[in-house]
């Protein structure tokens, strides 16, 4: 026969389960909570670069990329098709000016130089042969003419002599008029003499001219021949450094090929390129600054490219001091080129996420938390970029890379 369950009995069993329920329910809820605050944005304050945004000056500037490059670099070729026989040098050594780098084989050139230093002698001794033809021809010509005047003279003489002896009765007119007759022909006859000789003397001229003038052809021809050994001989043109060397003997040179490269390793400039977008933004003689090796350098705009290419237009910097003993070519650089100022404008501290003007999402602290605020930024520099809208004076603003957050809210671990 059952019996009844007391009520007490009843109740402290029921209390067990009710408890139980609870205790499960609270570890369920507990469990969510722990879930939910595992899964929220954390971010280390030790990760974060802050800044404070102030008010202050821009010296505007647009930035490009560069490296250093010798200030004065010189390539050597061969003006004549040769080969090696001789090195003397080798990449990196100082040379001086005027000392051989390598030896060509000249043989051929010197004999084709010999050879027209022969036909430029035969040349002058011809020149030579023709001026004293033409002093001898034309003195030749000088004394016939004399000859002719003395005759033509002697002539007149006679004439006179007749026409007074016929004037008296002692003459003839036959005689007169023989004696007018020869005077007659011997006066064309030295009128032909001397045409006879400005002509010759005009010709001989034409003709002495012309040969002078292949006379100087030659002896430029031999001049520039003479230059082309000479250039052949591979010297330093000034005192450098030897950054390239064709150096293996025997080996064939086409004529203007390059053999050898010299540089001033002691003086650099910067080659540098920009956006074709911001090439308006820079002029010849514009105040730059050069960051190498996270050391900055003055120095100004020296040469613009007319032209751009790949999107990008190429300029030089000259450096206020091109001598840094650091410096090597080859080196990167960051060149910021300067070209106005803003006073009394909202400013970050320039980092790595600035890339242009516009718009960006930057994390502003505001207690334990970093709020995502949208952000318009303007002109910058290597110090400071100037904010346009978006933030307020005061404002502790992340300046590190959040590129791999994007939400609203991110908790800060102290």
């Amino acid at each position: 026969m059952d019996r009844k369950i007391p009520k007490e009995i009843r109740q402290k069993e029921r209390r067990k389960s009710i408890i139980k329920y609870i205790t499960v329910a609270g570890v369920v809820v507990v469990a969510i909570i722990v879930t939910i605050i595992m899964m929220q944005d954390t971010v280390d304050v030790d990760d974060l670069e802050f800044c404070t945004v102030d008010v202050g000056d821009i010296e505007a500037s647009v930035n490009g990329s560069g490296k250093l490059v010798p200030a004065f670099e010189q390539v050597i070729t061969s003006p004549i098709g040769s080969r090696i026989i001789e090195v003397y040098k080798k990449v990196g050594d100082n040379v001086n000016a005027e000392e051989p780098l390598l030896k060509l084989d000249l043989q051929s050139a010197q004999t084709d130089y010999e050879k027209l230093a022969d036909r430029v002698e035969m040349k002058r001794l011809e020149v030579e042969q023709q001026r004293m033809n033409n002093i001898t021809y034309l003195s030749d010509l000088k004394m016939k003419i004399k000859v002719a005047e003395m005759s033509a003279n002697r002539l007149e003489v006679e004439l006179l002599n007749e026409r007074y002896l016929d004037s008296i009765g002692s003459g003839t007119t036959d005689k007169v008029r023989e004696a007018d007759f020869s005077c007659q022909s011997k006066r064309l006859e030295l009128e032909q003499l001397h045409t006879q000789h400005n002509n010759e003397m005009n010709v001989r001229k034409s003709s002495l001219k012309m040969k002078e003038l292949e006379l100087s052809m030659l002896e430029k021809e031999l001049a520039e021949m003479r230059r082309t050994l000479n250039d052949a001989q591979i010297r330093s043109p000034y005192d450098a450094t030897l950054t390239f060397l064709s150096n293996q003997v025997g080996a064939p040179i086409a004529q203007g090929s390059q053999v050898a490269i010299i540089a001033d390793l002691k003086h650099f400039k910067v080659e540098c390129e920009i956006a074709e977008l911001y090439a308006s933004r820079i002029g010849v003689g514009n105040k730059t600054r050069v960051r190498v090796s996270n050391q900055d350098y003055e120095g100004v705009v020296s040469n613009i490219e007319p032209t751009a290419k790949n999107g990008m237009t190429a300029f030089s910097v000259q450096l206020e001091n091109d001598t840094i003993k650091s410096f090597r070519s080859g080196l990167r650089a960051d060149v910021y080129v300067c070209n106005g100022v803003s006073n009394g404008v909202m400013r970050l501290k320039n980092s790595s996420f600035f890339k242009d003007p516009g718009k960006y999402v930057l994390y502003v602290r505001d207690g334990d938390e970093l709020v995502a605020r949208n952000v318009e930024l303007g002109v910058s520099n290597y110090d400071y970029i100037e904010v346009v809208n978006g933030l307020k004076e005061g404002d502790e603003v992340v300046i590190s890379d959040m590129a791999d957050y994007n939400v609203p809210r991110i908790k800060i671990n102290e």
